[in-house]
């Protein structure tokens, strides 16, 4: 079964890629939609039966084998991967069906173009990746699926290669993907030197000497666990684009917006969180790189979300939101609670893509024009459409009742995360930024809804006499993804963020009651909670799992989840008050007093600018390192390539080789006589050299 789910997108993308002349496009299209369906319903079937408390290990093929490295093709399938499965392939499944209606009539292709059944199989070979990487049982497999997803992200973001600004977007995200990869790729080189392995078994197992080995580094000593956890969580910036590798993310919105939807809800940017839980045993004994995550992953956070304030794009404003998004998850994949960073990855994976097609649906609709100033109610011409971002912004802006486990996805998975981050930090940087953040993204959220479905319509006249709906095809997705973005917080919250032993039980991680020994502390999972509701009490369980046991692991000195829990009142109610202070902010800004946003952005100039323009890092990546490279290319190019190069070869080929052609010519004056002397000097030096040559020996 597990080999159904990862290899269906692989096949689905090879017969629309290379058999889509054979069988049509429409039909490469229902292969591959069919697939990805099989595979979504194989996945959730393993993730409602799976035993967690047992790893299985499917030995696929051999790959390298060299010395002690061996690479061999595994599916590593435990609590983690069963989640990842759903949340990649019910995305990507939805995404497939969506784009029927999304790219039927495509304005940058001609009518008798065929771009079709390509865009399919860019879409399955994207889901093929992210599945090999999420199923890897060692580290070289995962960078096999790691560099899939950033082949694939090249050609769906440039699928409109026709464009320019696409071209440049796609290299933009493979270069900065490259400079994560690399700290990734001396991550694991440095983890083969260590533990002489790169399977994840094995490195688990060697995590705590790790933490007790120093390693020399850039000349000098390092504690090995810190530097190798750093040196992944690199790469894991890259793919998740964390603060001063984000820049590619904004503009992969070049791509088709399908393609937008897969890359934030499911595929690429998720890689990052997932590199950091799945290696959780190494990471828990590294607590100064969980300390960088924590401070990386809030300053993501708050950054991105005061871009996504100003930005008229729709789809820059969700891109920038996700970039937020990312943040928490890492914030609460540093203070070391795995599980929470898991709960709001698979929470935000149903309202971001919702959130995505939705904007696909009103981009669509309204004629492919993407900037909300020129859009304004909207609600009566795209009903279905709005209700569903409608569902998608009560989800992420965190809405529901307060001090319950009832609310919208967003609601229960975002407050997990601060409460852990408060609980994590002792109230510090990473909480209040988180805080901050959740204020501005209620702001931002209500504001595209506003500025897309309220007030009176915008810009071109004739685009919203005809803005119409979207065809069914594209609304089933919308449905489907809301009752995700309704449900998924209030099904999984114990399993995620519920008491230890639930975290135990549903990781497949070994737990016992606090202050119990031995084996007999072992827990009966049926037994602890019947017990416990006899009772009546309470009981306290603390993991006892050694690194690898589980899908997770948790330090024994690791009680941030329990002291989650224990967080006062105003903590717990934080996000709330936030949320609902942006609301009624973008409330007053843009239904009340529509104009107090543009005397702001006047009296404000310097600082509405700064926002605008991103914190201007891309002009100073382009000062610091696009126009050095350049010129050093430059150089490169008219001194070395042109004179050194070209001249060398040119001096040699019109220079020398005539000289002593020339000189050569000479000799051939056509008397015997001299061809006689020039025989006798020869025989002559052979002579001399033999004589000398037998001499000496």
């Amino acid at each position: 079964m597990a080999q159904i789910i990862l290899f269906a997108p692989l096949i689905g993308a090879l017969i629309a890629g290379f058999g889509w002349r054979l069988i049509g496009e429409t039909a490469a299209q229902w292969v591959t939609t069919g697939l990805l369906f099989l595979s979504c319903a194989l996945s959730w079937l393993v993730f409602l039966t799976l035993d967690a408390s047992v790893t299985q290990q499917i030995h696929i093929l051999d790959f390298i084998r060299s010395g002690t490295l061996d690479t061999a093709w595994a599916i590593r399938l435990d609590r983690l991967t069963a989640i990842m499965l759903i949340v990649v392939t019910s995305v990507s499944a939805l995404v497939h069906l969506y784009s029927f209606g999304y790219m039927a009539h495509d304005h940058a292709w001609k009518e008798d173009e065929h771009y079709k059944a390509r865009f399919f199989a860019y879409l399955s070979f994207f889901t093929f990746a992210m599945l090999a990487l999420v199923t890897a049982d060692n580290l070289v497999q995962m960078f096999f699926g790691w560099e899939g997803v950033g082949v694939a992200s090249y050609l769906l973001i440039g699928f409109y290669y026709k464009k320019p600004s696409a071209n440049a977007a796609a290299i933009k995200a493979f270069v900065v993907n490259r400079v994560g990869d690399f700290g990734f790729i001396l991550g694991i080189a440095a983890l083969f030197f260590l533990v002489d392995s790169i399977r994840l078994d094995d490195v688990f197992a060697a995590a705590p000497q790790l933490a007790e080995t120093q390693l020399t580094f850039l000349w000098r000593d390092w504690n090995a666990a810190n530097l190798v956890a750093v040196l992944l969580f690199v790469g894991a910036m890259g793919k998740s684009a964390q603060l001063f590798l984000h820049t590619w993310l904004p503009d992969a919105m070049e791509g088709p917006t399908p393609v937008s939807a897969l890359i934030h809800a499911a595929t690429m940017v998720t890689a990052g969180v997932f590199l950091v839980c799945r290696m959780s045993p190494l990471f828990e004994y590294a607590p100064e790189a969980k300390t960088f995550i924590v401070y990386i992953g809030a300053t993501t956070a708050f950054f991105a979300a005061t871009v996504g304030l100003v930005q008229n794009d729709i789809k820059r404003v969700i891109a920038y939101s996700t970039c937020s998004q990312l943040g928490y998850m890492f914030v609460a994949a540093g203070v070391g609670v795995y599980s929470v960073a898991m709960f709001h990855l698979l929470t935000h994976a149903f309202f971001k893509a919702m959130l995505f097609l939705g904007a696909g649906s009103v981009i669509h609709g309204m004629h492919h024009e993407q900037d909300m100033r020129n859009y304004g109610g909207l609600r009566k011409k795209f009903p279905v459409t709005f209700w569903a971002m409608l569902i998608g912004t009560l989800a992420i802006t965190g809405v529901g009742l307060p001090l319950t486990t009832i609310g919208f996805a967003g609601f229960l998975s975002k407050d997990a995360v601060i409460e852990s981050a408060f609980a994590g930090t002792n109230g510090g940087y990473g909480f209040w930024m988180l805080v901050i953040a959740a204020l501005f993204t209620s702001f931002y959220s209500w504001r595209l809804m506003f500025l897309t479905f309220w007030g009176e319509p915008r810009g071109d006249k004739h685009t919203h006499e005809h803005a119409h709906e979207s065809p069914n095809v594209m609304l089933v997705p919308l449905g489907v993804l809301a009752i995700g973005a309704i449900f998924s917080g209030m099904v999984w919250y114990n399993s995620f963020f519920g008491h230890t032993d639930s975290i135990g039980k549903f990781f497949g991680v070994p737990y016992a009651e606090a202050g119990a020994h031995g084996e007999e502390a072992a827990q009966d999972e049926e037994a602890a909670h019947g017990d416990e509701a006899a009772a009546g009490g309470e009981h306290h369980y603390v993991l006892t799992g050694a690194p690898g046991e589980g899908a997770i692991h948790m330090a024994a000195d690791n009680h941030v989840l329990d002291d989650a829990h224990a967080v006062p009142t105003w903590v717990k109610i934080s996000p709330f008050i936030a949320m609902v202070l942006g609301l009624l902010t973008a409330y007053w800004f843009y239904i009340v007093n529509p104009a107090m946003p543009r005397r702001l952005a006047e009296t404000q100039r310097p600082l509405y600018l700064f926002l605008l323009n991103k914190w201007y890092f891309d002009e100073i990546y382009d000062v610091v390192f696009v126009q050095p490279a350049r010129k050093l290319g430059g150089l490169l190019w008219r001194r070395g390539d042109g004179n050194v190069i070209d001249g060398t070869i040119n001096g040699v080929s019109m220079g020398v080789i005539p000289f002593f052609t020339r000189l050569a010519g000479r000799a051939q004056s056509g008397y015997i006589f001299t061809y006689a002397f020039w025989m006798v000097i020869g025989i002559a030096v052979l002579v001399t050299w033999m004589s000398l040559s037998g001499g000496a020996q």
